[in-house]
């Protein structure tokens, strides 16, 4: 099925230029734009924060891949109001994976006195690690890394286990 009509959710802090940029790019698509709405509110819909009785204010926050966003939303009568917007566009989820990295690396030459930030292959195995170990940590209190045959040293291959 075509789809020919949309809403759109963008950055509460898009300005009104960017929001109108959005909107004509869907245009541009070929869409039939309905509404342009803001991230958190959006949020706030699919949670349905919407069917409440009383009015509210509440916190929604944002951690993505590159970003970490906060806004605070009030709720009454069916409306949203974004109060307050606020974040950081270079503080998100790879920035977590790269500190498991430095962890994983910092622990790895302690142990070893082989410094792995020096291999790409061992930094591209490290990287897929780190990022497991975080989506893992999002369910469970501790994970296991296990990266079997990371490096040589003189007595052989050597095995990360953290």
């Amino acid at each position: 099925e075509e789809v020919t009509e949309a809403v759109i959710t963008v950055p509460a802090y898009f300005n009104d230029s960017q929001r109108q940029a959005t909107k004509d790019a869907g245009k541009i698509a070929g869409l039939d734009v309905k509404r342009i709405i803001n991230e958190p509110t959006a949020s706030a819909l699919a949670y349905g924060l919407d069917k409440t009785e009383t009015d509210e204010k509440v916190l929604v926050y944002d951690l993505g891949g590159g970003t970490f966003d906060v806004s605070v939303l009030e709720l009454g009568d069916g409306v949203f109001q974004v109060l307050s917007t606020n974040g950081d566009t270079r503080l998100g989820g790879d920035d977590f994976d790269e500190a498991i990295m430095n962890w994983l690396v910092e622990n790895f030459k302690s142990d070893n006195g082989i410094d792995l930030s020096k291999d790409k292959m061992a930094m591209q195995r490290l990287k897929d690690a780190a990022e497991k170990a975080k989506k893992d940590l999002s369910g469970v209190t501790s994970t296991q890394i296990s990266l079997p045959f990371i490096s040589a040293g003189e007595n052989g291959p050597l095995h990360l286990e953290m």
